[in-house]
């Protein structure tokens, strides 16, 4: 049964490490956004910190405990990964942006691992010294979920998905129920734990990523410019060999009526003249006194 256990641990840590490859990468349609638009303004670094801070913490704790190799690899390439998008942040970002995502890096990765590294060295032997690490790791794990509602209140405050990244939501969410089976067979509380939160928070952030891109959808359709109105045309029904007209305005009606009054007059005028002479127009009077004197 053991055997089992460890069998089916192992797969679905397999499974987690590509899952969890396709998250690290997931961000890549958002970094070449930015190298288009030559700026990083209206993205934020949080996310990227707070997930290389965790893929440190996660390795620490690997060495730690036994049979956690398919923890060191994923999380050795959400370092390397992580790494290249707060490279990539800061050398887009505006400036306010850059001293903020500076200060965080100073203070979580430095600072605070740094920290970590001592408190548990000295402080810790043994069995707890793991069980401690795993604690802390599970709470920054869980800021790794959290730190997207920061972009989701954005959503909901702007009623745009444009900074909302669809493809980080699904692959985290896909992400979280692998690594919580593998963490569930392991009986590792520590790794199972904040992937329910995990699960949680992606089905939301896809939700509200289906809402929110339909009634933009909406708004731009009713924001979008009326077109020209073409000429009437006649067409030709090629079966019935029938004339099929156009609705016309009751302008376009006038006109024509007009039009063809002022032909006909013409026409009925010219057939009264005599040949090869010019007729002046007649002209009616409207009073009848000028009638009889004639």
């Amino acid at each position: 049964m053991a055997c089992s256990a460890d069998h089916w641990a192992f797969s679905f840590g397999v499974l987690g490490n590509i899952a969890s490859f396709i998250v690290f990468l997931s961000p890549l349609p958002t970094f070449y956004t930015i190298y288009k638009k030559k700026t990083a303004e209206g993205y934020q670094s949080i996310p990227y910190v707070i997930a290389l801070f965790s893929s440190m913490l996660w390795i620490y704790y690997a060495f730690l405990k036994t049979n956690t190799t398919l923890l060191i690899t994923s999380n050795s390439f959400g370092v390397f990964i992580e790494t290249i998008y707060v490279g990539f942040y800061l050398f887009y970002a505006p400036k306010k942006s850059r001293v903020q995502t500076i200060n965080m890096l100073m203070l979580s990765v430095v600072g605070g691992f740094g920290a970590i590294i001592l408190v548990t060295q000295f402080l810790f032997k043994g069995a707890v010294r793991g069980q401690v690490v795993g604690w802390i790791c599970l709470v920054f794990s869980l800021c790794v979920f959290v730190a997207p509602l920061g972009i989701v209140r954005k959503v909901i405050k702007t009623k745009s998905v444009e900074y909302m990244p669809l493809l980080l939501s699904v692959f985290l969410t896909l992400s979280a129920v692998m690594w919580f089976f593998y963490g569930l067979l392991l009986k590792d509380i520590n790794i199972a734990a904040p992937n329910i939160l995990g699960f949680i928070f992606g089905i939301l952030q896809m939700i509200l990523y289906t809402i929110y891109s339909k009634k933009q959808k909406a708004i731009l359709k009713e924001q979008k410019l009326p077109e020209i109105q073409k000429p009437a045309v006649v067409v030709v029904d090629e079966n019935t060999n029938n004339m099929k007209f156009p609705k016309l305005r009751q302008e376009q009606i006038i006109d024509i009526v007009r039009l063809g009054l002022m032909v006909c007059s013409e026409k009925v005028h010219a057939a009264s003249c005599p040949h090869g002479t010019t007729c002046a127009p007649k002209v009616e009077n409207e009073d009848p006194k000028l009638q009889t004197m004639d």
